[in-house]
């Protein structure tokens, strides 16, 4: 799904209505749970490593840190995934990659991360020829190409400038991880699987 002018632009209230008549089909209690939210974008609870790409995902929508989605943490939620301008997209990556807060992605998060979205995407990254890269050397090329000051960190500053600057970057960052069939199903009355 490419950035477009049609996922710039604001919800209209009919389709916060929809959502809403949606959310609530799907979350009778009002919340949204994460074993629930696992269930839209179609991942089992586990070690998996597409579970705890989204349990970190789910932490970052959680703004209340209740451990559950209101409809409206959902509505901004769905916003961003949906409709959202790359910087802020890439913002939110980097809020869900910044394991420990502190505004950094320091070696280990920046490898435990590469390792989740390898794994999730099966191991079939290549680069730019087509030649398939292994976890280390996907690991390898993203700090080269990120970390500006060499310090084996990654700011927040470095992260967005860095995948705005390198297609490929940005290409291995993008996870396909959208709920919309589920969303379009949701409002047109089926519930989703």
């Amino acid at each position: 799904m490419g950035q477009s002018e049609s996922y710039e632009k604001e919800m209209e209230l009919s389709e916060i209505q929809s959502l809403y008549k949606s959310f609530i089909m799907e979350c009778p209690s009002g919340s949204l749970y994460l074993h629930e939210f696992k269930k839209i974008f179609g991942v089992k609870s586990g070690p998996n490593p597409a579970s705890i790409y989204l349990d970190n995902v789910f932490k970052s929508f959680d703004e209340n840190g209740d451990n559950t989605l209101d409809f409206i943490e959902y509505v901004a939620a769905l916003h961003l995934v949906l409709r959202g301008k790359l910087e802020d997209k890439l913002r939110w990556s980097f809020k869900v990659f910044d394991n420990d807060g502190n505004g950094r992605l320091d070696g280990d998060e920046i490898a435990r991360i590469i390792r989740i979205i390898y794994k999730i995407k099966l191991g079939n990254v290549t680069d730019e020829s087509g030649n398939s890269l292994s976890v280390e050397e996907v690991c390898t090329r993203v700090i080269e190409r990120i970390d500006e000051n060499n310090d084996g960190d990654i700011s927040l500053e470095e992260f967005l400038e860095g995948a705005q600057r390198d297609t490929w970057v940005k290409d291995f960052l993008s996870l396909d991880a959208n709920p919309s069939c589920w969303i379009q199903k949701s409002t047109t009355g089926q519930r989703g699987e």
